[in-house]
């Protein structure tokens, strides 16, 4: 019983700072799925990496938050901001994730395991060999609570992603991939740094204080 009652006041206690958080305000004023569509904005403000035209795949894409982003990034300016712009697309998006999302016009939405390799084999038709300008990856495991099980989960995840852009992103394309600080972080940070010409780790302002939570850039692809 005490376990139950702790177990509410937990679940309570994050209700109320979630309904408090301002990124969650904010993105149910502007129309965006999830809070976390600010934390891409804040990366790409910050490094100038989305831009009308381009091919974007988005990884761990469900609710749609990101692809809303990228969405509104490639829709004319007078398209307004309600939900997911409608209408004219300048530019590609394909999205992926096990769980499904509410359809969002224009983004072409692939459901399934992005470790399984008939998975893989459907994405890379939809990208139908054209050359991606960037790869966003919010994907994470369930975690189980052993550490050092989910830090090698996480990290397949992301090595996975790293593999994905080097066959499909242009010289100078970018990659950005959630990941965690502790154990493991340092041997991603190196893979990328192996991998992309300039790393750059940011944890946005939307990203909570308490969570372990970072995200990896990679841009330009190193000479092999």
């Amino acid at each position: 019983m005490k376990i139950k009652t702790k177990s509410k006041k937990v679940n309570k206690a994050w209700l109320a700072d979630h309904m408090n958080d301002p990124y969650v305000k904010l993105a149910q004023r502007e129309g965006y799925r999830a809070r976390a569509a600010y934390k891409l904005k804040e990366i790409d403000e910050t490094l100038g990496l989305i831009k009308p035209g381009q091919v974007v795949v988005d990884l761990g894409a469900a609710p749609g938050a990101w692809s809303q982003y990228l969405r509104r990034k490639f829709a004319p300016k007078d398209a307004g901001t309600g939900g997911a712009a409608v209408g004219q697309l300048n530019g590609t998006i394909i999205a992926l994730d096990l769980l499904d999302f509410e359809p969002i016009e224009g983004v072409t939405f692939l459901q399934g395991d992005f470790r399984d390799d008939e998975v893989l084999l459907r994405l890379n038709e939809a990208v139908a060999g054209r050359p991606v300008d960037v790869v966003v990856s919010d994907m994470a495991p369930n975690l189980s609570g052993i550490a050092s099980s989910d830090s090698a989960r996480i990290a397949h995840l992301v090595e996975l992603a790293v593999e994905f852009s080097l066959a499909h992103l242009k010289p100078d394309g970018a990659l950005v991939a959630k990941v965690f600080h502790g154990s493991g972080y340092s041997q991603l940070a190196e893979l990328f740094k192996k991998s992309f010409r300039v790393v750059k780790p940011i944890k946005p302002k939307a990203s909570r204080d308490k969570s372990a939570e970072t995200f990896l850039v990679g841009i330009g692809l190193k000479k092999r």
